[in-house]
């Protein structure tokens, strides 16, 4: 399990497993400002359904993920080209409907990965797509 202190330090590696599970771990802690940690200062997300970056973006996920959200995802694709990593996953997003009722959002994500160093990435451009929108 990993404890709180373990995701203050998290490093993307080069094993898109791991960044995958990085994504997950940081998501689930409900700590948006973690889990923004991952992305670069003016990396793109439309996580929180519109295309945000700086500050807008680190203050939408931190109030998505205040509402305890829970993620689970798999890599289906990874191509690498020097710095940029191209990343596929799909993904299924567990959270709380404006009913009170858990609603389950199933996609694809699109994710854009630059290398910051040897062995080390973050997030440049998130891009998840919901295969279908929840009707109220």
């Amino acid at each position: 399990m990993t404890t709180t202190s373990d995701l203050k330090n998290l490093v993307l590696t080069d094993d898109v497993e791991q960044q995958n599970q990085a994504f997950i771990d940081a998501f689930n802690s409900g700590d948006g400002a973690i889990f923004d940690a991952l992305y670069r200062d003016d990396a793109i997300s439309n996580l929180t359904g519109k295309p945000l970056t700086g500050a807008e973006r680190k203050q939408g996920i931190i109030d998505l993920l205040k509402t305890g959200p829970k993620l689970d995802s798999r890599v289906t694709n990874n191509y690498v080209a020097g710095d940029v990593s191209l990343v596929f996953v799909e993904f299924e997003l567990e959270l709380t409907g404006e009913d009170g009722k858990p609603v389950v959002i199933n996609g694809t994500c699109t994710d854009v990965m630059r290398r910051v160093g040897e062995n080390r990435w973050i997030m440049a451009v998130d891009r998840p797509l919901a295969d279908e929108l929840p009707t109220a």
